[in-house]
């Protein structure tokens, strides 16, 4: 396939060397004449392992070269990546003065050429851009529809400086977002059919939340394991051993446990172990600013759902689900609790339904810490769930544990707030909302 590549940067070189070297030909383009010349010359502009050996060897081979001349590249290939650069502005927003100005040039030279062209992204923007910035763009300025007249993609990269060439051969995921499959899936499964990656197929809008989602996690991953790091160390404890030791669990730990958005954490576990290693922080002198702010987060997490009840306008408010978690009893700190106690404060009509957790059976630890939240309790819980759904002209989904039961049917005029994508419900009617959607 005829591929050109504008931007000879980091991710535009790495990406024109490997394709040149999967068999494609490859024009790459830029403004810069320094990297044109080193490309045509054979020499890499970026220091990279592997891939001064690529350039050489597609430049020698006739699959590889390069030009200043957007016309000569677009006229001479089916498919442009765009591969330039989106810096931070001063508020942190990201500038796509490049992409603008690249979507220009080539929507220009779209409305000029008779084949179909496919544009694909591989530059990092923030969701919408592709359907803000990019399309409106191109079909501005060639004259022709997204779709019909040009096929458009975005194709994240997940590549490491010092690895990429083998992140771009052995790739974690493949991601393709896409506004019409039917027109660029063809061409993109092309260009990766040698890639061992999963492919997944998906919007454009989702595709560049993963990159971002991505990034954040890794970040995550590296401020969490040096404030762990930092909390060992002052205690003299070896803290490659404690995360070598929890990195092991690949139930829970190293896995997609826990990674699925939805409500608060709670028990009798986590909220308190949380205080009591921020204590010993503090006694230690020591600032953990991401573990600090854990419990934070997990409070604006119950905050939300309160705004959007209220944003509801109901005042009969139906909540299924106390326990801090399904297939428990165990109310303490459970952040269904504290929404309740919180609701029931506010004047709502209240009515709540877990079918693990009956007033007459609380007992110990649990039956005290209702008391002293919410003692009110036995006059709010029923064990109809159907009484509960007629009731509630807004429902609240904490648990997917129905306990067997058939979600009921519910009036066109509900509002449901679903945490935990409970399927019944979402095909049950009413004004569906999900928390995390």
């Amino acid at each position: 396939m005829d591929i050109s590549v504008f931007g000879i940067g980091y991710v535009g070189v790495v990406s024109a060397s490997c394709l040149s070297a999967d068999g494609h030909f490859v024009v790459a383009v830029d403004t810069n004449q320094f990297k044109v010349d080193a490309i045509n010359q054979g020499i890499s502009p970026i220091v990279e392992p592997e891939v001064a050996e690529l350039i050489r060897a597609g430049v020698d081979g006739g699959k590889l070269r390069a030009t200043t001349r957007a016309d000569d590249a677009i006229m001479n290939s089916q498919l442009t990546m765009i591969c330039v650069g989106t810096p931070s502005l001063a508020n942190g927003n990201l500038d796509l003065k490049y992409i603008i100005r690249i979507c220009e040039d080539i929507g220009r030279l779209l409305r000029d050429k008779t084949d179909f062209h496919t544009v694909v992204i591989r530059s990092t923007m923030l969701p919408g851009s592709m359907n803000d910035v990019v399309i409106p763009l191109l079909e501005s300025c060639s004259g022709k529809k997204a779709g019909r007249g040009f096929g458009v993609a975005i194709y994240p990269e997940f590549l490491r400086e010092g690895s990429a060439i083998r992140d771009y051969y052995e790739p974690g995921m493949i991601v393709f977002g896409v506004d019409d499959a039917a027109a660029t899936e063809g061409i993109l499964r092309e260009i990766t059919n040698r890639l061992p990656g999963k492919v997944h197929i998906t919007d454009l809008r989702t595709a560049e939340a993963i990159k971002y989602t991505n990034n954040a996690w890794h970040a995550t991953k590296i401020v969490f394991a040096n404030e762990i790091g930092m909390f060992c160390g002052q205690l003299g404890i070896d803290s490659h051993k404690v995360m070598g030791i929890v990195c092991s669990d690949t139930r829970l730990n190293i896995s997609p446990t826990y990674l699925r958005p939805g409500f608060a954490y709670g028990g009798s576990c986590l909220p308190k172990d949380l205080r009591a290693l921020h204590y010993k922080a503090k006694s230690i002198d020591l600032s953990l600013p991401m573990i600090e702010a854990l419990s934070l987060s997990n409070e604006l997490q119950i905050r939300h759902v309160v705004d959007m009840v209220q944003a509801a306008g109901n005042r009969k408010v139906g909540l299924i689900g106390l326990s801090f978690k399904s297939n428990t009893d165990d109310m303490r700190e459970s952040p269904a609790v504290a929404l309740a106690e919180i609701l029931f404060g506010k004047g709502y009509e209240l009515r709540i339904f877990d079918r693990n957790v009956s007033f007459s059976k609380l007992m110990g630890s649990n039956l005290a810490f209702i008391q002293d939240r919410i003692p009110h309790l036995s006059g709010l819980l029923t064990e109809n769930l159907e009484a509960l759904v007629a009731h509630g002209d807004t429902l609240v989904i904490m648990h997917a544990d129905l306990g067997g039961a058939t979600f009921p049917r519910l009036r066109p005029d509900q509002r449901v707030i679903d945490v935990v994508r409970l399927a019944t419900a979402a095909e049950a009617g009413g004004q569906y909302t999900g928390l995390c959607w």
